[in-house]
């Protein structure tokens, strides 16, 4: 390759001329075309550990499998032990009826061979599997200036926004690449240019509003751009407590999900917000506004996918992205004291709650509940993703709730907030018809 526009080092020519191997030569090449493409001038050391997006065994993605056979063979890892998305099945936890197992056989059926691959390539453990990797439990949580080249969105939004790292939203098998390397192509919000915000997103509400709705908004509006908000930290706070990192870690999975936003600034409440103010916003930004009534439009415009809309749910995901310690015990001890109210010895349809494994540990090993009374009572413990659950197309039939609005644009699921869906749960007949 002798016609590339970034400025490599001498270490980095080496490996672009094959001197370390043709096949990293091959992995050089991808990241250098990769940044070509999109304007980059030259790459970055990666500090942070590695996280990757695909998680699942698809029979589908097979010319996938073959390049991670590659390097393997040639002895190539990652440059750091690294996390990855969530597994997709968990047939002990989750409910699956014999015709959804044939058909998740079908589908995931390279799941156990891929996971071998990755553990060659530089898996961190087995507890490893997770969108929410920088959570304390699993052990991946970047520092403050962390380069990474990151691919799961609700991840890349959280680091970039709430952690102070930088990494763009890359896809799946450029990550794998650029952490073969140890590089990243700068552009984008690696980059202090690129971090600045285009938007200015005005809130003008008396109370704190469900985060899902005011990600999904936001998202909506500003798309793939930077929203610098005002007016949030007057209702959520001015520090970084574990439940607003909880609170913007919902509202953030919705911004990049319904939208595509890799990066917001929450004033007086960001690092980047605390540190530099309405600075990190470029000349000419676009106004959005926020109140109620737009929050309701919002809300009112998503789209009921059940063949039949006044039918009863049959299940109910809780947890996407996955949950934090913190809101496993509560939706656990809202359950039961819900249950305990309306002298009900178990819910009327089963709740499935998502956390990463690390999680589900320490919940077991400090909150005293018999994981057998959870069963009994419906509530369900899980490490897996609900898209995979809901990407079986048997799955996909079924009138499922959730209060993700990720779950609700990738899949058939309904989208309700916190205090509905209890409702709903244990009232069907409480249910909005479309």
């Amino acid at each position: 390759m002798k016609n590339y526009q970034l400025e490599l080092t001498a270490e980095e020519k080496e490996i672009l001329e094959g001197k370390k191997g043709p096949l990293l030569a091959k992995v050089m090449e991808t990241v250098v075309r990769f940044g070509e493409a999109f304007g980059a001038k030259r790459l970055l050391p990666l500090s942070g550990r590695p996280h990757l997006v695909t998680s699942f065994g698809a029979n589908t993605i097979k010319p996938y499998y073959g390049i991670l056979d590659e390097l393997i063979a040639a002895g190539l890892r990652t440059y750091g032990e690294f996390t990855v998305d969530p597994r997709p099945l968990d047939y002990v936890n989750v409910p699956v009826s014999l015709a959804e197992k044939i058909l998740f056989k079908f589908i995931f059926g390279k799941q156990k061979d891929y996971e071998k691959q990755l553990r060659q390539l530089g898996l961190k453990d087995d507890d490893a599997f997770t969108c929410t990797c920088y959570y304390p439990e699993v052990g991946n949580t970047p520092a403050r200036g962390d380069v990474l080249a990151w691919s799961e969105s609700s991840a890349v939004v959280f680091a970039n926004s709430v952690l102070g790292a930088r990494t763009n939203r890359n896809s799946a098998g450029i990550d794998v690449m650029c952490n073969i390397i140890g590089r990243a192509p700068e552009y984008g919000f690696l980059t202090d240019e690129g971090r600045k915000a285009t938007w200015v997103v005005e809130l003008k509400l008396n109370r704190l509003p469900n985060a899902q709705i005011l990600g999904s908004a936001i998202g909506l509006k500003v798309v793939e751009e930077v929203p610098y908000i005002v007016g949030l930290s007057e209702l959520l706070g001015t520090e970084l407590t574990d439940a607003v990192k909880d609170y913007l870690k919902d509202m953030g999975a919705a911004s990049a999900s319904n939208g595509a936003v890799g990066l917001y600034h929450v004033e007086n409440l960001t690092p980047e917000a605390k540190d530099f103010g309405r600075d990190l916003i470029k000349p000419g930004a676009k106004f959005y506004q926020i109140d109620e009534t737009e929050l309701e439009r919002i809300y009112r415009s998503y789209p009921v996918l059940w063949k039949k809309p006044a039918t009863k749910p049959a299940l109910c995901f809780i947890g996407c992205p996955h949950l934090s310690f913190n809101q496993l015990k509560t939706w656990v001890e809202a359950l039961f004291t819900e249950l305990e109210k309306r002298k009900l010895p178990r819910l009327p349809i089963p709740v499935v709650l998502c956390a990463p494994p690390g999680v589900l540990k320490r919940f077991r090993e400090e909150v005293p509940v018999n994981p057998g009374e959870l069963k009994a009572k419906n509530i369900r413990l899980t490490y897996i993703c609900p898209l995979m659950y809901m990407n079986n197309p048997l799955c996909a039939k079924k009138p499922v709730i959730t209060n993700s609005n990720k779950l609700r644009t990738y899949s058939t699921s309904r989208f309700y907030p916190d205090d509905e869906i209890m409702n709903i749960i244990f009232e069907t007949a409480g249910r909005r018809e479309s």
